[in-house]
């Protein structure tokens, strides 16, 4: 029977119910309610699980299906990006500031008033980077921060989050930038979570959550990759 299951803040981190429990409208939500924990995180997403909810809501934990991936060897590079990441004088570094990336995805977006990284949200994430598990990527033009993204590393697997943009292409030069790491590291997979047509230009592709969980039983089974700076 698919239910979603409350959590309370006593309950051990591990405690998830199995995915097919998950209802299929809205896709994929599992539980609800627990805490936002750098233990209680990091179990859920080694369970393929991640937290996403609004500011008035409790804590809301999804796992949907299918799931949107990227293999950073499948990466989409268009003629226009090499271009950009050519010539447009963009320097991509990592961790260097891990605050300015999460200000800058939570920005309201040109279609949204609103934004789903609360107060909570940014401390629990900052408290995953302080532990070395939550990682920036940064997008920087004469040494400004003009894009970016973030998201978790376990194992062979970077869980992206957010990506955010003020320069056009910014967010994409990040990602490039991301994949080359990944490459380098021997990160086998980059969790996008939910499916769109921008993320299907890049050469993402969506995989059915069984799928996705058993490649995260084998990729999760490493020690954390090291990405280089």
């Amino acid at each position: 029977m698919r239910r979603i299951t409350w959590l309370s803040g006593d309950d051990p981190p591990d405690r998830f119910p199995p995915s097919q429990f998950a209802l299929e409208e809205p896709n994929g939500l599992l539980a609800a309610g627990g805490d936002l924990s750098p233990e209680r995180i990091v179990a859920a997403y080694r369970r393929g699980v991640f937290p996403w909810y609004s500011p008035g809501q409790p804590v809301l934990w999804w796992t949907p299906d299918p799931r949107m991936v990227l293999y950073p060897q499948e990466f989409r590079r268009s003629r226009s990006l090499a271009k950009t990441i050519r010539h447009a004088r963009m320097e991509v570094v990592l961790d260097e500031d891990f605050a300015g990336v999460l200000e800058g995805c939570a920005s309201p977006r040109h279609k949204s008033r609103g934004t789903w990284i609360t107060p909570e949200m940014a401390a629990a994430y900052t408290a995953l980077h302080q532990r070395g598990i939550a990682h920036s990527i940064e997008a920087r033009r004469d040494g400004a921060l003009v894009g970016g993204l973030y998201g978790l590393l376990i194992g062979q697997v970077f869980f992206g989050e957010s990506m955010f943009s003020e320069e056009r292409d910014a967010s994409k030069v990040a990602l490039a930038g991301l994949v080359d790491r990944c490459l380098a590291a021997g990160v086998a997979l980059i969790d996008c979570q939910l499916p769109s047509p921008h993320l299907e230009s890049l050469g993402c592709r969506a995989i059915p959550r069984p799928a996705f969980e058993a490649q995260l039983a084998l990729l999760l089974d490493h020690p954390d990759a090291d990405l280089p700076a």
